[in-house]
């Protein structure tokens, strides 16, 4: 079967090219869809791939019964609804190294035009003007450019004004000074950075907590003629607040790319003389849409193909290198998971997720998440994901608890779950073996060896002579080959754990009758995929 994607936005021929001579792949390009029409086709594709033009809804999602993943080919992703698409179990991954330059280099464009007054300047030219004393500028050398927010756009702003010989400033409350001298960023306080900068330039994502992070309040704390430039995301400005100091002369200038609503419907700003406004023409370069496109495909297609998850904004990403390595350790956590879900009874409370060994060198988080998967798919209806397997267990009322240990273990690296329920408190550990296959090595702290697939017979009895004969008797007498035996027991212990691989499932009477003989505690029906 097909994996198949549908590209709903503009873009590089070379990214759909590249997702089309993929073995495998069938590639749908059709952009300009309403609502009605994405949601009535989207039940169809693995994967959707858009820009900003495309807004993906909780409704879109409600309708994307096969989708696994969404592309965006650019940075921001406020067009996607995440907490939807998390719900949902759909992967959001993104480009943010993409456009860096081109966005870096139209904010210096931008700032180099309000300092000598281009944009205006222009305007009156083709009017047939020649108003040279008009528009006397000012030079950029010397003087400091702010720039908040260091992700890698902000660092790639910060590393032009410095070539421009400007002092440039930083304010980011995620990022530490350490490794900013190298670039000649002296990172400060946001109110530092306001009062000593000649131009101020946002490169942060559009959150709540930066919604118009540019209000009356910070243009006060300005110098008196500082200017401003947003190329970042509409709605991190206070538009109305930056009109009124445009015209009581707090601002001399304001630089535009985007705005609260897209084309703007108040055209203060736009059409004020001392503003230079572009139509989000940010990452609008032809090596960056070819560079996005071309990022997002195979994004899209090591995903889909392999598990490879790179620049994902709702999961942990992981390059290749960490991938290879943690991908045994996820599969090993989901089936523990698996195995859990399905031997223990009662109400789930809390899953303990903890790694030893060399498993701890890794982020732990991706093998919370495929615990969670494997222990919620046995009992929960409907599509669990890495994705949303931790949020679909809180809202079941499960606690997923993480961490590391340093407590030696025989195994060079061991994964150990615990689950509590209502009834009981039950752990399982595993490892993974030459060959990447996982495999159980330890139940409620007795070791026992067992593969983690296909069907299993999980078994608590006495320790006692004759037990495995006489479930072996009965799975013959109802034609259930017995693949594997596996027994663990501890000394001096009354109780033992059996665990059978068997080649089919066992029949509701067979297992009736296991559950009969005396020397048999519990026998659960265990099927790891």
């Amino acid at each position: 079967m097909s994996i198949r994607v549908l590209v709903a936005d503009n873009v590089s021929p070379k990214g759909v090219a590249l997702l089309e001579e993929t073995e495998g792949f069938d590639v749908t390009f059709k952009t300009g869809m309403t609502p009605p029409e994405l949601a009535e086709v989207i039940g169809d594709y693995d994967a959707l791939i858009v820009r900003s033009a495309t807004k993906v809804t909780p409704d879109i999602l409600e309708h994307a019964k096969k989708l696994r993943a969404i592309g965006r080919a650019g940075t921001g992703v406020d067009n996607i609804d995440l907490p939807a698409a998390s719900n949902a179990g759909v992967v959001v991954m993104n480009t943010p190294g993409g456009n860096s330059v081109a966005a870096a280099e139209h904010t210096i464009a931008l700032m180099t035009a309000l300092a000598r007054n281009v944009s205006q300047a222009n305007a009156d030219l083709r009017a047939g003007q020649w108003e040279r004393k008009k528009y006397v500028g000012i030079e950029i050398e010397g003087k400091t450019l702010g720039v908040i927010g260091l992700g890698r756009i902000g660092r790639e702003v910060a590393r032009r004004g410095r070539g421009l010989r400007m002092e440039v400033l930083g304010y980011d409350p995620f990022v530490s000074g350490d490794g900013m001298d190298s670039l000649g960023i002296d990172v400060v306080t946001l109110d530092e950075l306001l009062a000593k900068s000649d131009f101020v330039t946002i490169h942060v994502p559009k959150t709540d907590d930066t919604k118009n992070l540019i209000n009356a309040e910070a243009i006060a704390k300005m110098k008196k003629g500082a200017r401003v430039i947003n190329c970042a995301r509409g709605g991190l400005l206070d538009e109305g607040a930056v009109f009124d100091a445009l015209e009581s002369g707090q601002l001399s200038g304001c630089g535009l790319d985007v705005f609260d609503a897209e084309p703007p419907t108040d055209r203060r700003l736009v059409e004020h003389p001392a503003v230079v406004a572009t139509p989000h023409l940010g990452a609008s370069t032809v090596e960056a849409q070819v560079r996005v496109g071309v990022e997002i495909a195979q994004k899209i297609r090591d995903y889909l193909q392999s598990g490879v998850i790179l620049d994902a904004v709702n999961f942990p990403s992981m390059d290749r290198e960490t991938h290879a390595a943690m991908s045994p350790v996820m599969e090993l956590g989901e089936r523990l998971g698996s195995l859990l879900g399905q031997i223990c009874s009662g109400g789930m409370k809390r899953l303990e997720v903890r790694s030893y060994g060399t498993f701890g060198e890794y982020p732990i988080k991706p093998v919370a998440m495929a615990a969670s998967k494997g222990l919620l798919q046995p009992v929960v209806h409907g599509a669990v994901s890495y994705v949303n397997s931790i949020a679909l267990a809180q809202s079941r009322g499960v606690t997923i608890e993480e961490g590391r240990s340093n407590e030696n273990t025989d195994y060079s690296g061991l994964l150990r779950l615990t689950l509590t329920t209502d009834e009981s408190t039950t752990t399982v550990a595993g490892t993974v073996l030459t060959g990447n296959y996982p495999r159980l090595v330890e139940v409620d702290g007795t070791p026992i060896e067992s593969s983690l697939d296909g069907h299993l017979l999980f078994i608590r009895n006495r320790d006692v002579p004759g037990v495995i004969g006489g479930i072996g008797s009965i799975l013959g007498d109802t034609g259930v080959n017995i693949a594997g035996l596996q027994l663990g027991r501890v000394t001096g212990d009354e109780a033992a754990i059996s665990i059978i691989a068997v080649d089919s499932p066992v029949p509701a009477d067979a297992l009736s009758r296991i559950e009969q003989l005396p020397e048999v505690l519990s026998v659960t029906t265990v099927s790891i995929p």
